[in-house]
């Protein structure tokens, strides 16, 4: 599969995901989290099957520790989920829905711990229904994806903003509902909690080894990219 085709359905998921926590904040008041978790949600059922479905940087910081992205691959998935969560924003301030002033957070210590946690969470959750053998070609694997977004939203969102993702944090940074000055706690909390949940996963996964050779897989996609249990 070209990686073309995987970064035009990475850069369409991020997009909709960012444009929809522009407006969502916006319109929606205290049912934000639950239009995010299930804008991802659908986007990740989707696009899962061909480019893995991240929408985020720190999700594919996560596969590629992992071992299931390929080091050009997450290279051009990175730059593209920025590409689209700036694209995502600037129709947000076109629409004339960007906030006035950023959205009220917490300390910084407090972000860095939530972000952090959330974002391990996100991706752990990532890592284990839609790149792991056993539960290789399961059907819930975008519901569990969005509803742990949705929960990190209503748990933590008034303390950091509930960002768990580097593209939507640069994203809503843009838009203006996050501060300039906290950028560097966003990127460094959710690229760390995203390696932090792949380690993880390979420490409670010892079976799960991609073998040399194999093609990157895609979050979601039934194909045998696996080598048999037991190789790690």
């Amino acid at each position: 599969m070209g990686v073309e085709r995987k970064l035009g359905v990475e850069f369409i998921g991020t997009f909709f995901l960012v444009f929809t926590v522009g407006m969502a904040v916006a319109t929606a008041g205290t049912l934000a989290p639950l239009a995010i978790g299930a804008m991802l949600m659908v986007m990740v059922f989707a696009g899962g099957h061909v480019s893995g479905g991240h929408y985020n940087p720190a999700v594919s910081t996560a596969v590629f520790i992992r071992g299931k992205l390929t080091a050009r691959e997450y290279g051009a998935y990175i730059v593209t989920q920025a590409i689209a969560a700036i694209a995502a924003a600037a129709v947000v301030i076109a629409l004339n829905y960007d906030p006035a002033a950023p959205v009220k957070v917490a300390g910084d210590a407090k972000m860095l711990i939530v972000e952090f946690l959330f974002t391990f969470a996100l991706a752990y959750v990532v890592l284990n229904v839609a790149t792991a053998e056993d539960t290789e070609g399961n059907s819930f694997y975008g519901l569990a994806i969005g509803f742990t977004v949705a929960t990190g939203a209503f748990a933590v969102g008034s303390v950091s903003g509930g960002a768990f993702n580097p593209a939507v944090a640069i994203g809503a940074t843009v838009m203006g509902l996050f501060s300039w000055s906290h950028i560097w706690i966003y990127l460094l909390a959710n690229f760390a909690g995203g390696a932090a949940a792949a380690f993880a996963f390979r420490l409670t996964q010892p079976g799960e080894q991609p073998s040399s050779g194999r093609r990157s897989p895609s979050a979601g996609q039934a194909e045998p990219l696996f080598t048999a249990r037991g190789t790690d």
